[in-house]
Order: C-alpha cells, then sequence, then structure tokens
C-alpha cells in the first residue's frame, strides 16, 4: 500500500529586482525658477525637513485611510457587520480632514455592513439565522474530525475516502463504537537513514514494525475478524524531503463488513489474568504459525530450528501458567491446558531432533496432532477471552 500523504506543492513568493531609487547626480543642473517656483537662497528647491516644501521628487501621493479598509473587508466578511459600519462612518470625516484616499471603499463598507445587520435582524426575528448557526456548526464539526493520515493517535478510529491501498491525505475520525474501516494501533519514526531509502525499505520495515505493534495493541489474535490485517500508512519521497518520518499502522479493513467496536486489547482493557494468559499464550500460537516457506525437502536445517522454537515457546507456556494463581472458574480449564502443553512439548521436542527429512515426516502430523484441540477454547471462555468463532487470526 502506498498511503503515504504527498505535501501541498508550493512556490516561493517571486521575488523581482527592486526598483531604482531616485536619484539627482552630482552635477546635474536644476532647471530654471518658474513662475510657480520663486528661487530661495538655496535655488528653487527647498531644503528637506519638518513643514519644509516638497523636495525635488514632487509632492508625495496622498494616504488610504486605514478605517476605510478595515470598513470594507468587515463589511464582506460579515463576521461583525456593527463593525464595519462603525469603521466606515468613522472613516469618512478623517478622509476628509486629512485630504487621504479610501471614501468609496468606506461607502461600501457601510453599505455592506448595513445590509448585513438588516439581514442579521431578519433572520434573528424569522428564525433563519438559528438554522445558518446549526448548519455552520455542523460544518466545524465536520471539519474537525478531518485529520492527516499522519497526525492520527493510538485508539482512534476512522474513515477513509476511497481505497485503503492508496495515496491517501485525509482522514475522518468517528466514535469507534459506529461503523469505521479502520483502527490506529500505533506508531514509530524512521531512523538510521540519511537519504530517501525507498519506498520497497520503507515497506518491508512497516510491514515487521507494525505487526510487532498491532500484536501488543490487540492482545486477543482471536477477536480479530480474519478480514481484518495491518496496514501503515508511511513517508513518500515528497514528505520525505519535507522532513516527514513518521509511519502509522493500523488495523483495517479493506473488503468486507466494516468495523464496530474496538480492537484494543491491552493492558488497558484486559483484567489481570486475562493479560497474563495472552501474554504466556500469544508467543506458542505465533511461534507455530512461523513454519518456513520451504518444507523439510527443500531446508531441512530451517525446519528443524522452527520445530526446536515451537517446542521452546510451548514449554515456556505450559510453565506460565502453573505460576500464576488463577481465580473464579478459570483455574480447571487453565490447568487441564497446561498438562495438554506438557504432552505436546513431548512430541515437538521430537520433531526437533529428527535425523533426516524422512523421519521429520513421520513426526510431522503427530507433533501438530499433539497441540490442543482449539489451543485452550475452554481456558478462553472461562476468562472472558473470544472463542474459536472462525474469525482467530494470529500475526
Amino acid at each position: 500500500m502506498e498511503p503515504s500523504q504527498p505535501p501541498q506543492d508550493s512556490q516561493p513568493p517571486r521575488r523581482g529586482w527592486p526598483a531604482p531609487e531616485p536619484s539627482n547626480p552630482m552635477g546635474a543642473v536644476p532647471p530654471a525658477a518658474g513662475p510657480y517656483a520663486a528661487p530661495g537662497p538655496y535655488g528653487p528647491y527647498a531644503p528637506y525637513g519638518p513643514g519644509a516644501a516638497p523636495g525635488p521628487y514632487g509632492a508625495p501621493p496622498p494616504t488610504t485611510n486605514g478605517l476605510a479598509i478595515a470598513s470594507l473587508v468587515s463589511g464582506i466578511v460579515c463576521c461583525i457587520p456593527p463593525l464595519g459600519l462603525i469603521f466606515g462612518l468613522i472613516a469618512l470625516p478623517q478622509i476628509k480632514r486629512k485630504n487621504q484616499t479610501g471614501k468609496g471603499l468606506a461607502i461600501a463598507g457601510v453599505v455592506l455592513s448595513s445590509l448585513s445587520c438588516l439581514l442579521m435582524v431578519l433572520g434573528l426575528v424569522t428564525g433563519g439565522f438559528g438554522e445558518t448557526w446549526k448548519s455552520f456548526k455542523e460544518g466545524m464539526d465536520e471539519a474537525a474530525s478531518s485529520k492527516s493520515a499522519f497526525s492520527l493517535r493510538k485508539g482512534e478510529c476512522f474513515e477513509v475516502d476511497g481505497k485503503l491501498e492508496s495515496y491517501t491525505t485525509d482522514v475522518a475520525i468517528v466514535d469507534c463504537a459506529k461503523p469505521h474501516d479502520g483502527e490506529v494501533v500505533g506508531g514509530y519514526k524512521v531512523t538510521g537513514f540519511d537519504k530517501w531509502p525507498g519506498e520497497d525499505r520503507l515497506d518491508k520495515l512497516a510491514e515487521e514494525r507494525c505487526a510487532e505493534i498491532s500484536s501488543a495493541y490487540a492482545m486477543d489474535n482471536w477477536a480479530i475478524p480474519e478480514h481484518v490485517w495491518d496496514y501503515y500508512y508511511i513517508p513518500s519521497r515528497q514528505s520525505w524531503r519535507t522532513g516527514d518520518r513518521s509511519v502509522t499502522c493500523t488495523l483495517a479493513v479493506e473488503d468486507g463488513e466494516p468495523l464496530k467496536g474496538s480492537l484494543r486489547a491491552d493492558e488497558t482493557t484486559l483484567d489481570p489474568d486475562q493479560l497474563y494468559y495472552l501474554q504466556n499464550l500469544n508467543p506458542m500460537e505465533n511461534a507455530v504459525f512461523e513454519e518456513p516457506d520451504e518444507d523439510a525437502d527443500g531446508d531441512f536445517a530451517a525446519n528443524k530450528a522452527w520445530a526446536a522454537r515451537v517446542h521452546t515457546s510451548i514449554v515456556d507456556a505450559s510453565e506460565g501458567l502453573r505460576s500464576h494463581r488463577w481465580s473464579g472458574t478459570a483455574v480447571k480449564p487453565v490447568a487441564d491446558l497446561g498438562k495438554e502443553l506438557d504432552a505436546a512439548a513431548k512430541q515437538w521436542d521430537k520433531l526437533a531432533r529428527s535425523a533426516d527429512a524422512d523421519a521429520y515426516w513421520e513426526m510431522y502430523e503427530v507433533a501438530f496432532e499433539a497441540l490442543p484441540e482449539d489451543v485452550g477454547a475452554d481456558a478462553r471462555a472461562a476468562l472472558g477471552l473470544a472463542g474459536p468463532a472462525g474469525n482467530s487470526r494470529t500475526t
């Protein structure tokens, strides 16, 4: 998926050459005094200073009254209609007294503000203003719920306008109790690269890291629907240049029924017994599903090593279950599960000690059949965890 957020294209402001300053080069001869410039002690040009007559560059142009501009802007924006009216009425006598420009701006501001005030009064009387305010508020709420995919926070649920496996600029934050496309499980910052590492490299890193992050966020694997998978938003080449190093990890659905309710199952939502059970059983379940791509005939050494890892994880799970003091109805089913794990560990030890590929295949099915059916379904039910209802998924 290429869900990174392309930066907005922008061009720097154009900078032209500065206009040359007017000058009176040394040696230039001033024009002779005419009937409109009586010569004085300095010739036809008066010196600069307070109260001095205009110099050789002519009279300064009149300025535009600032309140006139403010009146027009306030009249157009209509946020506070009386403000534009007040600015315009104050500006008109100032323009005349100070010989400024902006009379048309002030008049336009007064007219627009007066119309706005009239419309506001009519709206209050007829109730139309209340409906307008309601629509405005709804629009503001919708705008507030829209976020960049890279500003999403852990635990937020969202909807995507379009496909998940595409560049995504904005997503809509929704209540997790309502139907949604995905849920943020966490994220991380990319480090260790002085330059753009390439999309393939970022994809590989995100696949590994986000799998770990989602496993820690949604520990109850069996509660995750089969059509929900890990998705992530990675920086694009363009956003990398602007300093973007964020990767956002999510659990989301591309096709099928939307999610409803949070998938979060960690220390913030689980009770101590549930948390301890999953911390001990999840590594074993994950180890079983990490079987090498090539079978024992193609890579015997890799398959033996995998069988050894599974054996170790089964032993660790069994010992962990026995070391915890369980409460309520979970005591017996957890104890029964521990006995089944002990029996399975013996078969996986034999599989890991196979002398060759033929011996490995002889023990392969025996080892799998020794694993507890539904991997502790009774214990899970007693602990209030998800059961094997066809929606289990391991990472």
